[in-house]
């Protein structure tokens, strides 16, 4: 990129990512002082375009952030939780846990049933009050270095290229963004996050990263069928129990219903697929009623971090930090993230602020990387170290057995029996050949409670320009040929929750037997809704997402 002439920019804070952490950060900056020059970039092409989240949130980032948010008539909390209920599961019943037996940290009493897209609009609105710059529609897509190898700032990506690589009739250069400090808010398996793990080795001496992929309906249901405030959260059915994962529905308001489903991405089975799963899910007899005369109006996917205490890297590097599920900060038990998002964006900017002040620039800010354990995330993030490798050890019934068990010891006494487990390998690496299973045959569609992937990313408004390079790069064709297709039937298919990846016979026809030869590998980028989970789930590491152009991907409203 250093060959293109570009125009830059000057900033105290460049921050990238328009979500919680990195607007919480350019909130607090400003808090602290308003003189200091922030500005936020977003590749949506709005705030919360890409934002997705189940969500119940935990307010006490918010706060602390903006202690006198309830006296403002705009926000978006508009339906605290009324009733928790938990479910276990079988083939055609369930069986629904008594709340007593819960570790007190799943009671979500107190908490909000959002749209964190909304919360996300929000709180820019409160960013751009106090002077912070937003710019959506513009991708970070490079770091660019200073002499001694620290980041002092970022490049947007260029617009208008060719997909051979050249430069089209409206062709514009990215920007270059300077700034004493770079914050890396960019979500789960960001692309910048990643270059700067590799870079400067953040995640030696941890955990590999853990990964779930999240999908998420809206639906518009029957009055009678709507319990506003109602949060339901059910594991089992239809996974096995060797198989992790769990789903869950919130009834906020205007009679609204978020249904989801999480499924881990440490998964063995190649013939699995999280997004039929789903389907499947939302058939059982204790959800289906839900349903009836209702209309689904909202879909999206979206990988989340799962590794939590035990996979979160070094946060600071020469010039910047990691914030929010850049750093891997969700809590999988409670399947909540934002509110520690939002405490990491303040800790950062308490850090960055300090460091400004004195004077200092581009340098490592230790601070940070030394504080968040000690803080409130830290303290979130250890009570629940265990379950996610409980889980996968030991199998549903067990492992979440075991996982409670651990929790109610951590808030009791402040220790666990089983110390701070191990997660093993990465997710990429836990699949194992076609050979090893059989071929799931999943349900057609209904069209009416079940659907395919084109229709529902239909509703996910995802749009990208299609004459631009894939952003979604094989590093190998050949490897993708002889291993994800030969020995693992071709997983991308199915793993893939937006339909973009395709094996195809030598007629162009979909090659239906993971066995046929002479096939070829199609990628549908325009159907990408950025979820990255092939980045994360490719058994060879072979794919590598990267951001398409700024502005491009979903468009999530009330998601």
């Amino acid at each position: 990129m250093s060959e293109i002439e570009r125009e830059s920019m000057e900033f105290d804070v460049v921050i990238v990512g328009a979500g919680p952490a990195g607007l919480a950060a350019a909130i607090r900056l400003k808090q602290i002082n308003p003189e200091l020059s922030v500005v936020v970039l977003e590749k949506g092409g709005e705030v919360g375009a890409h934002i997705l989240s189940g969500a119940v949130v935990d307010p006490i980032g918010i706060n602390r952030l903006l202690p006198d948010w309830r006296s403002e008539t705009d926000h978006p909390f508009k339906t605290p939780v009324t009733d928790d209920h938990f479910l276990v599961l079988g083939p055609a019943g369930s069986v629904r846990l008594p709340n007593f037996m819960m570790p007190p940290l799943m009671n979500n009493h107190g908490n909000y049933i959002v749209s964190l897209g909304n919360v996300c609009r929000w709180l820019a609105g409160h960013a751009e009050a106090l002077g912070v710059e937003i710019y959506p529609g513009f991708a970070a897509a490079d770091l660019i270095y200073d002499d001694n190898g620290a980041v002092k700032g970022v490049v947007t990506g260029d617009m208008g290229v060719e997909r051979d690589g050249s430069h089209g009739p409206a062709f514009a250069p990215g920007m270059a963004l300077l700034g004493k400090y770079v914050l890396i808010g960019e979500g789960a398996r960001g692309s910048l996050a990643k270059k700067l793990i590799a870079k400067f080795g953040l995640s030696e001496g941890h955990e590999p990263g853990k990964y779930g992929i999240g999908l998420k309906e809206l639906w518009q249901v029957k009055p009678e069928n709507h319990k506003l405030g109602l949060v339901q959260h059910s594991f089992g059915w239809p996974l096995d129990l060797k198989t992790g994962g769990g789903s869950f529905l919130y009834h906020l308001e205007d009679n609204q219903v978020a249904v989801g489903f999480v499924m881990h991405l440490n998964y063995k089975n190649p013939y699995l697929s999280p997004f039929e799963e789903f389907q499947r899910f939302k058939t059982h007899p204790a959800i289906r009623g839900t349903f009836e005369g209702a209309k689904r109006i909202g879909y999206g996917a979206r990988a989340i971090t799962e590794g939590g205490w035990q996979s979160v890297p070094k946060l600071s590097f020469p010039g910047g930090v990691l914030m929010g599920c850049a750093a891997g900060f969700v809590n999988v038990p409670r399947i909540k993230g934002s509110h520690n998002a939002v405490l990491s964006g303040m800790l950062a900017a308490d850090n960055v602020a300090a460091a400004i002040a004195d004077g200092r620039a581009n340098d490592e800010l230790v601070s940070y990387e030394a504080a968040w354990r000690g803080s409130d995330i830290g303290k979130d993030l250890k009570k629940v170290r265990n379950v996610k490798p409980l889980w996968s050890r030991f199998g549903t019934l067990v492992g979440v057995g075991l996982g409670g068990l651990d929790m109610w010891m951590n808030s009791l006494f402040g220790f666990s029996p089983f110390g701070t487990l191990k997660h093993g390998k990465a997710d990429y690496a836990t699949l194992e050949p076609a050979a090893n299973f059989k071929k799931i045959d999943y349900p057609k569609a209904d069209g009416v409670l079940t659907f395919d992937r084109l229709s529902s990313v239909f509703l996910s408004n995802t749009n990208h320009e299609e004459n631009q390079p894939v952003h979604l790069q094989v590093k190998d064709p050949q490897l993708q040929v002889r291993s994800e297709h030969d020995v693992f039937a071709g997983p991308s298919t199915r793993y893939c929750p937006a339909g973009v990846y395709e094996w195809v016979d030598a007629d162009g026809n979909a090659a239906a037997d993971p066995n046929a030869k002479d096939v070829r590998f199609v990628i549908n980028a325009q159907n990408c809704v950025h979820c990255k989970t092939c980045d994360i789930k490719d058994p060879n590491q072979n794919i590598n997402w990267v951001p398409p152009q700024g502005g491009e991907g979903p468009v999530y409203t009330s998601m």
